[in-house]
């Protein structure tokens, strides 16, 4: 028996057979069928494979009617999310299409399943924990939930049922591929059923374990966590690339135990130094551990989300367990340092970067494309938080997308173009101005530094170059807005140079002042 661990299935010669001739010759010329992610055939273009570290034509000649034709007629019916397959593999074919319901393009993604990527999480699968997997489109995410539901089926002996929206995990036809091994599949008529059918699925079969692949409308998000409360150990990826694009996203924030607005009594609130309306997590979270795929043998790994997500809405840092696959195939990992609040002195965890000189550039301006949402709403939040915002009108251009529940649920070819190429996507309940100057303020605060290492390090050095400019004889140096925890940082770091310092302004925007004493 051939060792599991580190195997990779490709049945390459399956997808290479329904690419056209022309074009399939010019693929085994380059004889690079190990890195091939995927070929790219859009009408009246130059056909266009796509590889692991680069991108490359297939010759001089445009992409033709027949050419398009010649690789549908090869492949199974397209569905409602315009996906097809090929039976017994784990390829897919995407169709891009005109007005007229016409395929004018084609994407044909290699799928390949790969044993042994989850030795990396197998402590906490085994755990019988549920786990909830986001990372970045074509980081590994559905790899490893195949890997998953072979596992749990073949080597822990319990009953897993995979619900397999676009057939994605095992793969199109009737038969499922064996890389999930004896796990039992469900298929979805259309993408606007998942949730029922994750339902069905506890109701019918009573599975120990369910595995799902994209978790995306606030339907899906009720059907987990009614899953989870019925005690079935959950394994599922959703959009979004880290823990608090999750705690963000009014639709998705449920997984994570939820987020609502709280206002506190007087004397609670001096009692627990903050303003009077703060976030609190609303309940459970739906999964107990959340990962971050950073890459195919890196991830980031929050153990226990409720007490994460807590610490971040009380504006406290947080790191995650990081662990990596060693040169020797070994698993490392680095246990998480996350940097208290600060007590007598100025002082760093390792996780924390070293300090940058006094010529450190400013924290970076986060770029928004409004989408569906008003203009001129959002510049006007944006200047009364001073935000280090900009107002974008191109998908190019922008860091993340804004748009509203609606829009969110319709699945637009925009929103759907932006999370394919890893741009965060948030969603508003509603689109009303104060609505939308909380969602600034979680920029500002985000830019302030209290949960990215490099925003702190950033603060601080500016904090630096203003002792430094109150040394030369300046009389009074103000600072950028900044967070509770980074302006306690700036403030120790006056009072080392023997500096007077105090806040100044209301939040969001409020900020430290050095002075001379």
């Amino acid at each position: 028996m051939p060792d599991p661990q580190n195997r990779i299935e490709t049945d390459m010669k399956a997808l290479i057979d329904k690419v056209p001739p022309r074009i399939r010759a010019l693929l085994d010329e380059m004889n690079n069928d190990e890195k091939l992610l995927e070929v790219v055939l859009d009408l009246g273009r130059q056909p266009e494979a796509r590889y692991l570290d680069a991108s490359a034509p297939l010759g001089e000649f445009e992409v033709t009617e027949e050419d398009i034709a010649y690789v549908t007629d090869r492949v199974g019916a397209f569905g409602e999310d315009n996906r097809a397959g090929i039976e017994r593999t784990l390829h897919r074919i995407s169709a891009i299409r005109n007005r007229a319901a016409k395929v004018v393009g084609l994407t044909l993604r290699v799928g390949r399943a790969v044993y042994g990527t989850i030795r990396i999480v197998e402590d906490l699968i085994y755990a019988g924990k549920s786990l909830l997997l986001v990372g970045k489109p074509g980081v590994g995410k559905t790899t490893m939930l195949r890997e998953v539901a072979r596992v749990l089926a073949d080597d822990a002996d319990k009953r897993v049922i995979v619900v397999d929206t676009s057939n994605e995990i095992a793969g199109d036809g009737d038969i499922p591929h064996p890389g999930i091994g004896h796990a039992r599949r469900m298929q979805v008529p259309s993408p606007l059923l998942q949730h029922s059918v994750m339902i069905e699925a506890v109701e019918n079969h009573m599975p120990e374990v369910i595995v799902i692949d994209e978790i995306g409308t606030e339907r899906e998000a009720d059907a987990a966590r009614t899953i989870a409360e019925r005690g079935v150990q959950l394994i599922a990826t959703a959009h979004g690339n880290t823990l608090e694009n999750l705690v963000m996203n009014p639709v998705l924030s449920d997984l994570v135990g939820g987020i609502e607005s709280v206002t506190l009594g007087d004397i609670e609130a001096r009692r627990r130094r903050t303003q009077k309306t703060i976030l609190e997590r609303r309940s459970p979270p739906t999964f107990d551990v959340l990962v971050e795929i950073r890459g195919w043998d890196e991830v980031a790994i929050h153990s226990n989300v409720a007490e994460v997500v807590d610490r971040m809405l009380r504006g406290d840092p947080v790191a995650p367990e990081t662990r990596s696959i060693g040169g020797d195939g070994a698993v490392v990992r680095a246990e998480p340092q996350t940097p208290s609040r600060p007590g007598g002195g100025l002082s760093f965890t390792s996780a924390e970067p070293p300090l940058p000189d006094e010529h450190a550039p400013p924290a970076r301006v986060t770029s928004i494309l409004p989408y569906g949402i008003n203009k001129g709403k959002l510049n006007q939040a944006v200047r009364a938080a001073h935000a280090p915002v900009e107002v974008v009108g191109d998908m190019g251009s922008a860091d993340m997308v804004l748009t509203t529940k609606n829009y969110y649920r319709r699945r637009t070819t925009a929103l759907k173009t932006a999370e394919d190429s890893g741009k965060p996507v948030y969603v508003l309940r509603k689109t009303t101005l104060p609505q939308i100057e909380e969602f600034v303020r979680a920029i500002v605060r985000k830019q302030g530094g209290t949960r990215d290492p490099q925003s702190v390090a950033s603060a601080i050095g500016e904090a630096q170059e203003a002792a430094g400019r109150i040394g030369r004889g300046e009389p009074r140096v103000d600072l950028s807005p900044q967070g509770a925890f980074i302006r306690r940082l700036q403030h120790q770091i006056a009072q080392s140079h023997s500096l007077s310092s105090s806040s100044a302004g209301r939040e969001p925007a409020r900020r430290v002042v050095f002075r001379r004493q």
